[in-house]
């Protein structure tokens, strides 16, 4: 049989034993990688992305994960595709375009190295699914489904990640619908209203690797419409609502921080728990401060006599100014490092330091009197400072 649409393991970089965990943590790897608010304009990160989500929903839920380890594709209506004859009865049966599709080791019982119905159950145990409706099995009904997550990058300065911050968000999502409850049902009596799992259409598509079925939609039976309908939903028993969320990001957040919010995901349908929302930070660079990890580093201009003679100056640091030692004989680009004078590691409660550079500043020789001192300076010091340099050469 031809290869899936998506292969879900491959999609996040897990084996096909890899447990819940190891499946969350490639999500959330990926989902911050392809992010299409970190990837402004790059369509290819924007279809990644759809794809790793994609696959986390479906191998993240225990009964999809299960159907497709067995069948290799995940639908949400199943493999129902009785029609509203009822038991017995000749209701529509699924439309399949088989374009593409080679039979001949489907159904071939002998041969070498083809697969037989004792091997794994075999493809027409797959068929005996799509055709169960006419031999009297019941009709498959909805079953409850956890509510989807939510992603939002938020934008924050520099001072912002590095003091924490209290932040507000208004957030659109799937709430349960307070007219039914979640139920998706009206009061008798109510009339009809589009069903929300085909869109009115009476059907829903399904892939099984190259093969396409059009089956009849397990919600609705194909009528396209659902009795006694919520008027507030629509059957869904769910509406879009916006609301404001308010969340706290900590000290020291990162550029690409992840933070979970529970229960302000997507709602579940049938009273299942609803999903999380997930807030990624996009930090603003200053324009002095550099941050690496949980150290600062920052580059401080220097006299050259400072250089030479030595000096303690004033440096600027996140908390304020410090005092800095320049020992005598500093050489330009040189590096000192201050000590827990750093981003704050809310995870380990510990501050990394801060990475000073020193640039030499030659003076300005405007005057005679300075430009003679820089004379005699020179004569003092005859010796070529590209000396070793011309020694590698």
């Amino acid at each position: 049989m031809a290869a899936p649409k998506h292969e879900y393991y491959e999609t996040l970089g897990v084996p096909r034993k890899a447990a819940a965990d190891d499946i969350r943590k490639a999500y959330r790897k990926l989902a911050r990688k392809h992010h299409p608010d970190l990837n402004p304009g790059d369509k290819s990160a924007e279809e990644r992305f759809k794809n790793v989500q994609e696959a986390y929903d479906v191998l993240s839920d225990p009964k999809k994960r299960e159907m497709y380890d067995q069948y290799g594709f995940y639908s949400e209506s199943g493999f129902a595709g009785a029609g509203p004859g009822g038991p017995g009865g000749r209701g529509p049966q699924p439309d399949m375009d088989f374009s593409g599709f080679d039979f001949s080791d489907a159904f071939s019982g002998g041969g070498a190295g083809r697969r037989t119905d004792a091997a794994g159950g075999g493809f027409r145990d797959v068929f005996s699914q799509f055709f169960r409706g006419r031999g009297g099995a019941h009709q498959a009904q909805p079953e409850p489904e956890k509510g989807g997550d939510l992603e939002y990058v938020m934008d924050i300065d520099f001072w912002q990640a590095i003091k924490g911050t209290q932040v507000r968000l208004n957030i659109t999502r799937y709430d349960v619908c307070g007219t039914c409850h979640g139920s998706g049902s009206g009061m008798s009596g109510a009339g009809e209203g589009a069903c929300a799992q085909c869109k009115g259409t009476g059907h829903v598509a399904q892939m099984a690797g190259a093969m396409k079925f059009n089956l009849t939609c397990p919600r609705c039976g194909g009528s396209g419409k659902l009795r006694n309908a919520c008027p507030e939903c629509g059957g869904e028993g769910r509406v879009t609502r916006t609301e404001t969320v308010e969340t706290r990001i900590p000290p020291g957040a990162r550029n690409g921080s992840r933070l979970r919010v529970p229960g302000k995901g997507n709602a579940g349908t049938m009273g299942a728990p609803p999903g999380d929302l997930y807030i990624t930070t996009k930090v603003e660079e200053h324009a002095f401060f550099h941050r690496e990890s949980d150290d600062i580093e920052i580059q401080v201009p220097i006299a050259v006599w400072e250089a030479a003679l030595g000096a303690k100056i004033e440096v600027p640091t996140i908390d304020g100014r410090t005092l800095l030692k320049i020992p005598q004989g500093t050489t330009n680009g040189q590096r000192f490092r201050l000590r827990e004078k750093g981003v704050l590691n809310s995870r380990t409660n510990q501050r990394g330091d801060q990475i000073v550079e020193v640039a030499l500043q030659a003076p300005d020789p405007r005057d005679e009197d300075t430009r003679e001192l820089l004379r005699k300076l020179a004569k003092l010091h005859p010796e070529d400072p590209r000396a070793a340099m011309w020694a590698k050469v």
